[in-house]
């Protein structure tokens, strides 16, 4: 049932306050397809954990709540699960530990639908969501059709998919299916400060809880609850820079963190150039960086997306200007 003039702030992790003209929850793969024979233009909402609304919606705001996880092969060492793009990211990372399913846990905490985490190839610790995807099945919008794409097909990349560029407003995805682990699991704990929350707690053996719970509390003491604090997690990319241009910005900032990618490729953390420019902490109106994550701008309340967008524009010049990087919004931009 379609209703009109809906506020969107509670459907959207910013809490910005725009408006749908039209706004319809869908929970059923049928309800969708039927949709799609009297519906093309929609704009698809799912957790609304990676997007910045700017202004009111006059697409028919379509709330994709298709839920159900079910076991479609399973043998002593792997299980794959198919899971709808309704059911909430975290609750079902936390359902994998639970079962003692790995490859997530290191995604624990992560907000949003299962739906977008194949979009923007969720990642977190040292674990990309591409890792473990076997397939991801879509209703083609323009047939009603259901498709699928394999892992290959997606076209991984940091922070992005086929989803995000060629085929964007093609498909809508309904479900993803995932290999995990069912034994020997690989501990990714290396990265970030895994390891030294697990020595807090003297875990030497961690299994998949402790790692889970590590993740968890390392997110909790370093990001702000979107329930309290309108956020969207980061904001940016980290950017690749040349191994050049990493040297010379050695020679001025001795300090600079890296991560080697190739031979000829270093990835920058965006936090670090951030608060390097001085805005950690620091509040411009109703919106600012947050105090404890500078990858992370909040609204403090009453903030308009484009308040907060007029901000990231603001780091992304002072960055360019300061390190001759630019910056790149991972946050979809709704303009």
């Amino acid at each position: 049932m379609i209703s009109e003039n809906i506020s969107l702030k509670n459907y959207n992790t910013f809490g910005i306050s725009v408006n749908a003209k039209r706004f319809i929850s869908i929970n059923l793969v049928e309800e969708l397809q039927q949709l799609l024979f009297k519906e093309k233009e929609l704009f698809l909402l799912s957790g609304g954990s990676n997007m910045l609304f700017t202004k009111d919606i006059e697409k028919l705001v379509t709330h994709i709540n298709i839920k159900g996880i079910s076991i479609e092969n399973e043998d002593e060492n792997f299980v794959e699960v198919t899971v709808n793009a309704g059911e909430n990211w975290d609750e079902f990372v936390l359902w994998c530990v639970n079962k003692n399913y790995g490859g997530l846990e290191n995604l624990s905490l992560i907000p949003g639908k299962v739906g977008t985490c194949p979009m923007q190839n969720i990642g977190a610790y040292g674990v990309e969501v591409k890792d473990t995807i076997t397939k991801v099945s879509v209703l083609e919008i323009e047939t009603g059709k259901i498709k699928s794409f394999s892992n290959e097909e997606c076209k991984f990349d940091y922070r992005n998919s086929i989803f995000k560029k060629e085929v964007k407003d093609k498909y809508i995805i309904i479900s993803v299916s995932f290999k995990l682990t069912k034994k020997h699991h690989v501990f990714h704990t290396s990265y970030g400060a895994i390891e030294t929350e697990l020595s807090l707690k003297e875990i030497i053996n961690p299994n998949l809880k402790d790692i889970s719970d590590a993740v968890i509390a390392i997110r909790k003491s370093k990001l702000p609850d979107p329930k309290k604090l309108g956020n969207s997690g980061s904001f940016f990319k980290n950017p690749l820079i040349t191994v050049k241009h990493f040297e010379n910005l050695q020679k001025k900032f001795p300090t600079i963190p890296s991560y080697i990618i190739s031979e000829t490729e270093l990835k920058i953390p965006a936090g670090w150039l951030i608060e390097q420019a001085g805005f950690k902490g620091k509040r411009f109106g109703n919106c600012g960086v947050h105090e404890k994550q500078a990858l992370v701008l909040v609204n403090y309340g009453n903030a308009s997306g484009i308040e907060i967008l007029n901000l990231a524009k603001m780091i992304q010049k002072t960055i360019l200007e300061k390190f001759e990087i630019e910056l790149e919004i991972e946050v979809n931009i709704i303009e």
